[in-house]
């Protein structure tokens, strides 16, 4: 997990969000351990309760079981429903904001799948022309 904290949102949120990103990116499993509240507490300098906070609401949401005395468990399937909800919270959330960057910007569709790279097709009508590009600098001075 990142060390660093961003001020957008509560803490114990964000321990939800990258205990999320860990189960999506199959570093946690079904049945897999989470860290300890008093190991993640001590690692990232936080309030235990912010941890257990974070962890709680894991619960509520169904992807993770507690068992007492033993800690806190991946719960069978959870990664199939998170996939399910952050696929949701994107399209809902999240695709709306970049996708009225995508037009603003006027990008293509080569542009956004080659990463950005420039292609040798002809501008489509949201593509800006591109500026000439002077090799000789003799002619920049004058």
């Amino acid at each position: 997990m990142d060390r660093e904290w961003n001020d957008s949102q509560p803490i114990y949120r964000q321990l939800r969000d990258r205990v999320v990103a860990m189960i999506l990116d199959g570093v946690l499993k079904e049945g897999d351990a989470l860290p300890s509240v008093r190991n993640v507490a001590a690692e990232y300098r936080v309030n235990p309760l912010t941890v257990l906070k974070g962890y709680q609401q894991l619960v509520d949401e169904g992807l993770v079981e507690s068992k007492r005395g033993l800690g806190m468990f991946v719960n069978v399937g959870a990664p199939k429903l998170l996939l399910k909800v952050e696929r949701q919270k994107f399209l809902g959330e999240e695709w709306p904001r970049v996708r009225a960057t995508i037009e603003r910007l006027g990008l293509t569709a080569t542009e956004l799948l080659n990463g950005g790279a420039h292609s040798n097709e002809e501008p489509s009508l949201g593509d800006a022309p591109a500026k000439p590009v002077e090799s000789d600098p003799a002619k920049k001075e004058r």
